[in-house]
């Protein structure tokens, strides 16, 4: 197919500015990037009157004028130190979607892991990278993914070997550092039969800049692995987040994830899970803390395409102030997917007369010995609760920043990663108390 060579978007050419054409060695990669330009080309950016974006109004996007971000800015290590997880003694770390080399730590690594830059990986590890990348997360029709691939050249890969152990999480460290720069970080986690792992994807701000994110990660988890992914979305309150994320699971395959939003001002989460295989276990936790006038929409799907899968899905918004948070959760069974038992809970918690929640859960059932359920509530803090607090000595705002807390925490506190834990309950905490 050849390359479109004018964009049809005024927005979508302003990003594709700088983009090369498709010109490495590895034919099968110049060929998806260069598809992933014709559709980028041809996609138009989403609008309210797009279904699948009615509550999420990008406008305020599309004004900024980003630049890429080339050469990263310098920074020393104790610039980003207190953001990496000490259990997390593999990291890597972007700077603007630059991987910075000194900034990260991956070496002595036992046999049948890898973690590297992405770049690096091509060369020695294509072979395993191929069936993967640009393959999971479909940019069809999805356009701030085909953007993602046509810039696709740095990145993040893991790689756990069959029946091997990453002893301790890896961190995958985004630094947004510049102005009105706009990066591309693509990660790819391959972890074969049998192979365990805890990933944190971790997208940070250094000051109160304006910057967009424009993440893409693809997850294949092979028969019988475990992998834990933890995503943590912590920008600066004046930026801008979308992300996809594509998880592909084999025969009875695990797959946790906890995903938590504080920061942005309009951040976006698409979130697929494929059932490509027998018996998978699946668990999907989210939390989206916002105030001000923040827009957090998380959007994801369980596709249990194949028999006797079985998931747990819970997600909770904490709204406050003027902020807006939307959830839709759909859930697909797939003909022929029998004794699936999947279930949905979106809880959604408004701090204000002015806070705003939209939730959509969603069933599509097309095979009859399945158990679903899903549900949905929004409500203000209980008052119940609040006057029993308020019984035992404590005051009307403090009873009220505990019952907040402990809303979230509920999310908070699966997380696996012990330093992690406190810091987000540290950051829950601190917000609660500024809203009361």
């Amino acid at each position: 197919m050849s390359t479109a060579v004018a964009t049809r978007h005024p927005y979508i050419y302003a990003l594709l500015k700088g983009v090369e054409p498709p010109a490495g060695r590895l034919a099968w990669l110049n060929e998806r990037r260069a598809l992933a330009l014709e559709y980028a080309n041809a996609l138009a950016v989403p609008t309210t009157r797009d279904e699948e974006w009615r509550f999420t109004d990008i406008t305020p996007l599309t004004k900024v004028h980003f630049r890429p971000a080339g050469a990263a800015p310098r920074l020393a290590m104790q610039d980003i130190s207190h953001l990496i997880a000490p259990e997390a003694t593999t990291h890597l770390t972007f700077v603007d979607g630059v991987f910075a080399p000194e900034l990260s730590a991956n070496a002595g690594l036992p046999y049948g892991v890898l973690v590297t830059a992405l770049t690096a990986a091509l060369n020695t590890h294509a072979a395993v990278i191929e069936p993967h990348l640009a393959r999971l997360a479909a940019f069809e029709h999805e356009v701030f993914a085909a953007v993602n691939t046509c810039h696709l050249r740095d990145g993040a890969f893991v790689w756990i070997a069959k029946n091997q152990s990453c002893p301790t999480p890896v961190q995958l460290l985004f630094v947004a550092a510049q102005q009105e720069v706009a990066s591309y970080p693509r990660c790819l986690v391959v972890v074969e039969a049998g192979a365990q792992c805890t990933l944190i994807e971790d997208y940070v701000s250094l000051g109160e800049t304006v910057h967009f994110t424009n993440a893409v990660t693809e997850i294949a988890v092979g028969g019988n692995a475990r992998v834990r992914h933890v995503k943590l979305q912590r920008e600066a309150r004046t930026a801008f987040h979308i992300a996809n994320c594509a998880v592909a699971l084999a025969n009875d395959a695990n797959y946790i994830s906890n995903t938590i939003t504080l920061g942005a001002r309009i951040s976006r989460q698409n979130v697929n899970v494929l059932q490509q295989g027998d018996g998978v276990q699946v668990r999907m936790d989210g939390l989206a803390l916002v105030s001000g006038r923040q827009l957090a929409d998380t959007h994801t799907l369980m596709d249990h395409a194949r028999p006797a899968g079985r998931c747990e899905q819970l997600h909770k918004c904490i709204v406050a102030g003027a902020a807006h948070a939307v959830f839709n959760g759909k859930i697909i069974v797939r003909p022929g997917a029998q004794l699936t038992n999947s279930a949905q809970e979106s809880r959604n918690l408004l701090l204000s007369p002015r806070a705003q929640v939209d939730t959509k859960p969603q069933l599509e059932i097309f095979a009859d010995d399945v158990k679903c359920s899903h549900g949905a509530t929004v409500g203000q803090l209980d008052q119940e609760q609040v006057f029993y607090l308020k019984s035992r000595g404590l005051g009307e705002a403090r009873a009220r920043n505990l019952l907040t807390y402990a809303f979230g925490a509920e999310v908070i506190d699966r997380i696996p990663v012990p330093s992690l834990v406190e810091q987000l309950e540290r950051a829950a905490l601190e917000e609660t108390q500024a809203e009361g």
